[in-house]
């Protein structure tokens, strides 16, 4: 199996990254990236781009993928709504349009979160914009999933690239055993979400297309 990775050098990405090197199903992973990783594999391949507006010159390079696992993202604190409409919704509708060219088997796996805003219409400006994004994906032509994952529990030294995310997860590490046990359905872990992402491979597009975290932890079992 053949998988494209987006946001590779994200704590999520680095989860679903890791899990992929390590299924015997996956032969190649190619992680589309703006900046080399650090790391190599035998499986591993980068591909250094710079404008993710524009993926057609990547086209033949991606093309024939069974899986398409987007992980890119960032937060909306801190950015104007067209710079995060931009790396949200149209960063990820170039990257689909193209992986999923004449490739109606492509399962492509968007990490979308809780709270999204399906209707697009809600009071939060960040929701609605995932919402439109998760909406248009499952739209397309493939058999296309959204994960809302809610509290993420980074594990095997996965770390996020933003400092104040990392300094969070620090701080707040200790709570997850709590948060675990008191409310399971709302805590996963790195390593869960990318053991649910090859999962999807195997659903040939059945419902539901939306994966909450008890979702995401049942694929991931």
């Amino acid at each position: 199996m053949k998988v494209i990775l987006f946001g590779a050098s994200g704590m999520v990405g680095q989860g679903v990254l890791r899990a992929c090197l390590e299924d015997p199903g996956v032969t190649e992973v190619l992680a589309v990236v703006r900046r080399p990783l650090g790391r190599s594999a035998p499986k591993l391949r980068e591909i250094l781009h710079s404008d993710f507006t524009d993926l057609t010159p990547l086209a033949d390079d991606l093309a024939g993928a069974d899986a398409c696992f987007y992980c890119l993202g960032v937060s909306a604190a801190g950015r104007s709504a067209a710079a995060y409409e931009t790396i949200t919704y149209t960063y990820t509708l170039a990257a689909a349009d193209v992986v999923a060219a004449d490739n109606p088997d492509l399962t492509f796996v968007y990490v979308s979160g809780e709270g999204t805003d399906s209707t697009e219409r809600g009071r939060s400006a960040w929701a609605r914009v995932k919402g439109r994004t998760e909406n248009a994906l499952l739209a397309m032509d493939m058999h296309a999933y959204a994960f809302r994952p809610g509290w993420i529990q980074p594990l095997h030294g996965e770390t996020s690239s933003t400092r104040w995310y990392r300094v969070m997860y620090r701080l707040t590490s200790w709570l997850y055993p709590v948060v675990r046990r008191v409310v399971p359905r709302y805590v996963t872990s790195t390593e869960q979400v990318g053991r649910a992402m090859l999962a999807t491979t195997r659903l040939d597009g059945a419902e539901p297309r939306i994966l909450r975290t008890a979702d995401i932890n049942r694929l991931a079992a």
